[in-house]
């Protein structure tokens, strides 16, 4: 663990204060209290993450700590968006989401600046990475939604305006053309960077595993879904969980050694 005793580190951790207080004030019925604490977790997110441009000199998505600190970013028009223009509530966990993704930039990834490597150098880079980090926030919040449909009830503190088990469908059917937009992306890249759209690589192959775990979902949904709604939250949950591996696990383990290394 890294404390961070920087303007870049305080930044980071009012955010997550911000998130977690909102989070706090929302479950205790404090509706006004959350949103504004929500939106200041926002623009506290905003300035950090504007700080480490600034300090790079380039898009800040090069390892880990960028990455989750663009995370962190973009929960709150995220979950705007889909309140506004989906009618899906849940914010209460959009504020939980925002505090936990930016735990691992504030405690365990270092911030230290680094060069970009050739390969990261691409034009094709920073596209494929956001639009990566979107999707993962779209199949976060479908997973919660997954998770109160298998509980069997609604918040507690904020009525979701269409049932969970439907919000999950329309938040994966967001998410997935961006997992997809994603995916090839990044193979565009490797052309580029590497010389051929597809080496085998870990990252790719886990990359392809969450993308297929989706499909799974459409097909079974389709298929089997009005007859075993539970089952449709569990496949959901499952693909998020593909997500957290191919994030974390693919990164950090040594079991998974790949040309993806630099995102440590």
């Amino acid at each position: 663990m890294e404390i961070k005793y920087t303007i870049q580190g305080l930044l980071i951790y009012a955010t997550i204060a911000a998130y977690a207080l909102a989070f706090v004030a929302t479950i205790a019925r404090r509706k006004k209290a959350g949103q504004t604490l929500f939106l200041g977790a926002f623009v506290a997110a905003l300035v950090s993450y504007a700080n480490r441009w600034i300090d790079v000199k380039h898009v800040p998505l090069q390892n880990l700590f960028e990455v989750f600190l663009f995370l962190g970013v973009v929960c709150y028009p995220i979950s705007w968006f889909c309140r506004g223009v989906l009618r899906i509530g849940g914010q209460w966990a959009d504020m939980l989401i925002g505090a936990v993704v930016l735990f691992p930039a504030g405690f365990i990834f270092h911030a230290r600046q680094m060069q970009l490597p050739p390969a990261l150098q691409c034009w094709l880079f920073s596209p494929h990475v956001a639009v990566y980090m979107l999707s993962y926030i779209f199949m976060a919040k479908a997973a919660f939604q997954a998770g109160e449909q298998l509980l069997g009830k609604r918040p507690s503190v904020e009525q979701t305006r269409i049932p969970p088990e439907q919000a999950t469908y329309e938040l994966i059917a967001i998410g997935f053309p961006l997992l997809t937009l994603g995916l090839i992306l990044g193979s565009w890249w490797g052309k580029l960077a590497w010389g051929h759209y597809w080496g085998w690589d870990p990252k790719e192959l886990w990359s392809l595993a969450s993308w297929l775990v989706y499909v799974g979902y459409f097909h079974w949904r389709y298929m089997f879904g009005r007859k075993h709604p539970r089952l449709n939250s569990l496949w959901a949950m499952t693909g998020m969980a593909a997500i957290i591996i191919t994030l974390l696990w693919v990164n950090l383990s040594r079991l998974f050694a790949g040309i993806h290394s630099y995102a440590t």
